[in-house]
């Protein structure tokens, strides 16, 4: 596609975009009368689900089978293995427990 036509569709969805229909409110209504439990199921039901696999993780000693398969795989590199900075390693799982509780917190934004 080229520029001429990629100008075209953003001024078509653009001005497409601006336009509102009138409802009389209907649409705020509607969505001010659907069930709110909803939420509350969804948000215990994530709850749950993060305890049970926090408890099978604690039951099956997660953190030993998961140094184990770290030290294997340290062990079973062809090349000299990577020098692995224990501060580096806290910082990218935290980096990645920070992004899940964002994705989580954005997700219940989006359910409202």
């Amino acid at each position: 596609m080229d520029k001429h036509d990629e100008q075209l569709l953003q001024q078509f969805f653009s001005e497409a975009a601006q336009q509102t229909v009138e409802d009389n409110g209907f649409t705020e209504r509607v969505m001010n009368r659907l069930p709110k439990r909803v939420k509350t199921y969804t948000r215990l039901w994530t709850a749950f689900c993060i305890l049970v696999a926090a408890v099978l993780f604690t039951v099956f000693h997660g953190w030993e089978l998961l140094l184990v398969q770290i030290e294997v795989f340290l062990r079973t590199t062809v090349v000299e293995p990577p020098h692995v900075n224990p501060v580096m390693v806290v910082f990218v799982l935290f980096s990645l427990m920070m992004i899940g509780v964002y994705e989580f917190l954005s997700y219940e934004r989006v359910i409202r």
